[in-house]
């Protein structure tokens, strides 16, 4: 259990060291990631560290944020059960980014220095723009090509910061 990923003591003092006003962002590459085949090991450690995620939203130890990218993005899953299960961990978010003028035109900064796709810009400004202290994603690129001010983890890199010994 070195990981922390299993250990529900990991998780206890994760959710006795993180206050409720921890803010995150998850992209729509790891709200899917629950959905994925489990058989490659790096996507299993990944969709543990989002249970683990989901567990700590749930016992209201992390605020989460979401935005119209987001709900943009999730629009488009053409699988409408995977659509609805979404929708449902949506509904436990903290705080929603509309898009405006100044995402709009950070996004294209993004895009421009970063070389950042469309969507991944618009998920990014959005998360700036709420000051969130996470992005957490499953896109390796976006997490080496993001020069920003907030700290972009892939799943299993932001539980194993919570359940890190001090």
């Amino acid at each position: 259990m070195g990981s922390g990923l299993k250990s529900s003591a990991s998780l206890d003092r994760a959710k006795e060291r993180y206050s409720e006003d921890m803010k995150i962002y998850l992209d729509t590459s790891t709200l899917n990631r629950i959905f994925d085949d489990r058989s490659q090991l790096r996507i299993a450690l990944e969709v543990k560290a989002v249970e683990s995620i989901l567990t700590l939203i749930d016992s209201k130890h992390l605020q989460v944020y979401h935005s119209d990218a987001l709900a943009y993005e999730i629009s488009k899953n053409p699988y409408s059960d995977r659509r609805q299960i979404i929708m449902k961990i949506l509904k436990r978010y903290d705080g929603y980014q509309p898009l405006n003028p100044s995402i709009l035109e950070r996004a294209n900064f993004l895009q421009d220095n970063c070389k950042l796709g469309d969507i991944d810009a618009l998920h990014v400004a959005c998360a700036e723009a709420m000051s969130v202290d996470y992005f957490i994603t499953c896109d390796d690129r976006l997490i080496k090509r993001y020069l920003g001010s907030i700290v972009l983890l892939n799943p299993i890199q932001f539980i194993l910061n919570l359940t890190q010994e001090e």
